[in-house]
């Protein structure tokens, strides 16, 4: 069985030996995607034996992801495991993530690290965490606790059928939500995660928003319906509400109360807006998927 492990790497000279290192023991085939290192990361990784993907210049972690996945499609890989170039994750859970693929029990597997009853995240890491998976929930059929988990295994039918677009943190959303639309089976296992190194070079609110408002945006072209029509009859139901209560008091006392009608008008235009903006969004996207079949 093919088994290649995958590591986005941005300026990671310290780490990345060691890493490769360790990985080397379960398998020969790692491939690093050095997404634009102004460091030695690439000639660090040759001289290890890795197959090596060199960006131009910092394309972002999705970018280096779906680098690794087209490799990993071109290696004919049984598994692919992402994992940090940071030394965050260990070697030896590896075999956690693979194990339940090789059983042919799952198709995608999520190192956790809400599931081991103590975890070691940072409180601030864990409220972004959180709130993101949340929304990642609300558009799949999965109930995970660790959407944003870099440290993942994915079937070789995965890798040959998903096609991936965001090039930012945001990926790691995207996945999920198209292998929940291609009916991929999709779980978790516990995992431990070794904060307090020099790994993390982003920043935590950007990283946040930047993954928070890519959620959104897959989210409004998968779930178009859901994403834009519950707001907008939300919206028209109380502008509705609004208007109604204008007319009664005119046709009670003949006078006009201004800011509750701009309210009842303003809020039934927008509902409109958003009803009509998820029609046309859900005709264009089942337009494009015929198309695809």
């Amino acid at each position: 069985m093919q088994l290649v492990v995958g590591l986005p790497a941005y300026n990671e000279e310290k780490n990345i030996a060691r890493v490769i290192l360790e990985l080397q023991q379960i398998t020969k085939t790692i491939v690093v995607c050095d997404d634009g290192s102004t460091d030695l990361t690439t000639k660090i990784a040759e001289k290890m034996g890795a197959i090596v993907i060199s960006h131009p210049k910092n394309l972002g972690y999705g970018a280096a992801i779906r680098s690794i996945f087209l490799k990993a499609k071109e290696l004919n890989a049984d598994i692919l495991v992402t994992f940090d170039a940071d030394g965050q994750h260990r070697v030896q859970d590896i075999s956690k993530v693979v194990e339940p693929i090789k059983a042919n029990i799952t198709d995608i597997v999520i190192g956790s690290r809400f599931l081991t009853g103590s975890d070691s995240v940072p409180n601030y890491r864990k409220l972004g965490i959180k709130t993101i998976t949340k929304l990642t929930n609300a558009a799949t059929k999965n109930k995970i606790t660790d959407s944003q988990s870099g440290f993942r295994a994915y079937s070789g039918k995965v890798i040959q059928g998903l096609s991936l677009s965001d090039s930012g943190m945001g990926i790691s959303t995207e996945i999920l939500i198209k292998a929940d639309k291609s009916e991929f089976r999709i779980t978790e296992v516990p995992i431990e995660i070794l904060y307090g190194r020099d790994t993390s070079t982003h920043n935590p609110v950007g990283h946040g928003i930047s993954v928070i408002l890519s959620t959104m945006k897959f989210i409004s072209i998968e779930r178009p319906l859901k994403f834009y029509g519950i707001p907008g009859l939300s919206f028209l139901g109380v502008g509705l509400v609004f208007i109604i209560w204008t007319l009664q008091v005119f046709g009670e006392s003949r006078q006009i109360l201004t800011n509750i009608a701009l309210i009842g008008i303003g809020m039934t235009i927008f509902g409109v807006m958003l009803l009509m903006s998820a029609i046309m969004l859900f005709s264009i996207v089942s337009v494009v998927r015929e198309n695809k079949i």
